[in-house]
């Protein structure tokens, strides 16, 4: 296939290009900066420079690209997280779920598109009742933080968008990336121990490494239906055990505890929330509909092996893999 990779020089982009190509498929690469298409053109792809906001450039290039598929990654994160004002963190890659979300839309629509994968998040966002684990049929948070309002609802838009829409619409909640370009802040925090377990760290968080991230956009492009697929690993785990774990693994000191009250004055509602009643996210509907099975079954495989680019990036091969 054809297929138009928008925001493919973030962190999922860079590790899909390449695994799309060796599927066989050809690559239109979207960036926002010139002086990255050099790199788009080193991965096979042919580079686009589009700003996804811009709804009259967006239209342009997929029309020359006439792509069967489209695939949205665009996000636009930078600097240090800010927990304290997580939507003003995340203001521009909301823009992008709203904005540039309803822009690929109207250009897929307009070419005649068939499918379109987007991709959404499980984690903070999940309702904080009920069991540790989530599926795609439960809520989404109906009172999250309200530091993190404006980005559940920017969440909830993409993913009405795209599942209303008059074509195959796929949603793809990733869990929380690790990998090379997406745990080095977190280990660094870790490693001056300014990531402390707040509370009595029973938040369950779900994990996936970008390459298994990739592997699931590349199933999703392939075949499957309309529909939300939770993007996780296979062992959703508390912070108490995963955080420990992790510092081991990158050599530091085991993180401080902390109680709930001064993790509330020193990081804020979101932090605690996250870190004390988080629902992790059950895989089982990715892995029958789209037959795809992360490498990385387990974030303790992951965080001992893969977070650096020992290996070459793994491909599509993960799916079905054992």
């Amino acid at each position: 296939m054809h297929v138009f990779v928008a925001g493919a020089t973030g962190a999922i982009g860079k590790r899909l290009v390449p695994q799309l190509i060796a599927r066989g498929h050809d690559v239109t690469a979207t960036t926002r900066r010139p002086d990255q298409a050099g790199q788009l053109e080193a991965l096979g792809a042919r580079p686009e420079i589009v700003d996804g906001l811009d709804g009259a450039a967006v239209g342009q290039a997929v029309a020359r690209a006439e792509p069967d598929a489209i695939i949205h990654q665009m996000t636009a994160l930078s600097g240090k997280p800010n927990m304290r004002r997580f939507d003003r963190w995340f203001a521009a890659t909301n823009q992008l779920r709203t904005t540039g979300t309803a822009h690929l839309l109207a250009a897929a629509q307009a070419v005649g598109v068939d499918r379109l994968v987007a991709q959404s998040y499980t984690g903070w966002s999940n309702d904080r009742t009920g069991g540790p684990i989530k599926t795609e049929n439960d809520p989404l948070d109906p009172n999250p933080a309200k530091a993190q309002r404006e980005t559940l609802e920017a969440i909830r838009y993409l993913e009405r968008a795209v599942l209303n829409a008059p074509l195959e619409g796929m949603v793809l909640r990733y869990g929380n990336f690790y990998g090379p370009g997406a745990s080095e802040t977190l280990i660094d925090l870790i490693r001056k121990r300014r990531f402390p377990i707040v509370g009595d760290g029973a938040g369950v968080w779900s994990w996936i490494h970008l390459d298994d991230a990739a592997a699931a956009a590349v199933a999703a492009v392939e075949g499957g239906a309309s529909g939300i697929y939770n993007i996780v690993d296979d062992e959703p785990a508390a912070v108490s055990q995963w955080l420990p774990y992790l510092a081991d693994v990158v050599g530091a000191k085991p993180p401080l505890r902390i109680p709930t009250w001064l993790g509330r004055i020193a990081a804020g509602e979101v932090v605690v929330q996250w870190m004390t009643e988080g629902r992790g996210a059950a895989n089982d509907k990715a892995k029958d509909a789209l037959d795809w099975q992360p490498r990385w079954r387990s974030w303790r495989q992951g965080f001992r092996d893969g977070l650096s680019d020992h290996d070459p990036p793994r491909g599509a091969h993960a799916r079905g893999a054992a």
